[in-house]
């Protein structure tokens, strides 16, 4: 019989690539990781992992095993929701981890009213990609970012959009109105770091303009991407409210034609979100924005 405490070591190890990263995720030591494992493989009587230096990979066992343990993860989630409900846990904390300009947009507006509610949020800035592994990882309840790759691991709630802004340095000769992209394939650019899906987006916004940009600067805080560019490092796209309330000397133009858009959710792990705490955050979250 499988141990499904066992199965948990297995999602981290598939999430983070080697045992000590697993591990660390885990809050256990990486010795403890490697006996979960090994008594796992003893379980499943199949070999689960390939190991190459330091980095782990699953076998074909491996990566069913893995689906499955998503599958029960997600039923463990939807019975603790459950068992809640049941109790009528309305009242309580809940921890959120977004980025800056979704405090600001949704977080914030929501925190008042629902500690009317006696919900409490505990509220973490994190850039999207990096609130969805916490989120995965356990430490948050509900995590907002971008809207993210398939997955049947989370549930997601649509929040607002934003189109994406071209931001110029001062006194750039297309800083007089609506910018195409295509005039911009010759200039430095300043980017989000790779794993950053806002990068993703630029990059594919530029590919069909018909140019990959020149990648000069990366930083993953708008701020200082339009202070880069409002000291002539290169050009930029930004999430329209990116930075809000902040006066930089940067030259923001709107994209002519289609601009690209980021999309804002929520995202819960699978099974939590009939959780009743959960839901009235989600609900409060989703109408924030309007």
């Amino acid at each position: 019989m499988i141990d499904p405490r066992r199965l948990r070591v297995l999602r981290a190890l598939a999430d983070h690539g080697t045992v000590t990263a697993a591990a660390s995720a885990l809050h256990l030591t990486p010795s403890a990781v490697s006996q979960q494992l090994a008594a796992l493989e003893s379980e499943a009587g199949h070999p689960l992992l390939l190991r190459k230096g330091r980095r782990v990979s699953l076998t074909p066992a491996g990566e069913l095993l893995v689906a499955h343990a998503h599958v029960v993860a997600a039923e463990l989630e939807r019975a603790q929701a459950t068992l809640d409900a049941l109790t009528s846990g309305t009242a309580g904390r809940v921890a959120v981890a977004a980025f800056a300009s979704a405090i600001t947009q949704v977080v914030a507006p929501a925190l008042a009213t629902l500690k009317e509610r006696s919900i409490e949020l505990s509220v973490r800035d994190a850039e999207g990609h990096e609130s969805v592994r916490l989120l995965l990882d356990g430490e948050i309840d509900v995590a907002i970012t971008e809207e993210h790759r398939s997955t049947d691991r989370f549930t997601t709630f649509p929040l607002y959009t934003e189109p994406f802004d071209v931001v110029l340095p001062p006194d750039h000769p297309l800083g007089g109105g609506p910018v195409e992209l295509a005039a911009l394939a010759d200039e430095d650019w300043v980017v989000t770091l790779p794993g950053n899906p806002l990068r993703d987006v630029v990059e594919m916004a530029c590919a069909q303009a018909g140019f990959a940009p020149r990648i000069r600067h990366t930083s993953d805080d708008f701020r200082a991407i339009e202070a880069l560019v409002a000291a002539r490092g290169g050009v930029a796209l930004a999430p329209r409210n990116a930075v809000g309330g902040v006066r930089m000397a940067a030259v923001r133009q709107v994209v002519a034609g289609v601009a690209p858009l980021r999309r804002v959710v929520a995202a819960v792990r699978r099974g939590s979100e009939d959780h009743p705490l959960i839901r009235v955050v989600i609900d409060e979250l989703c109408t924030a924005h309007l």
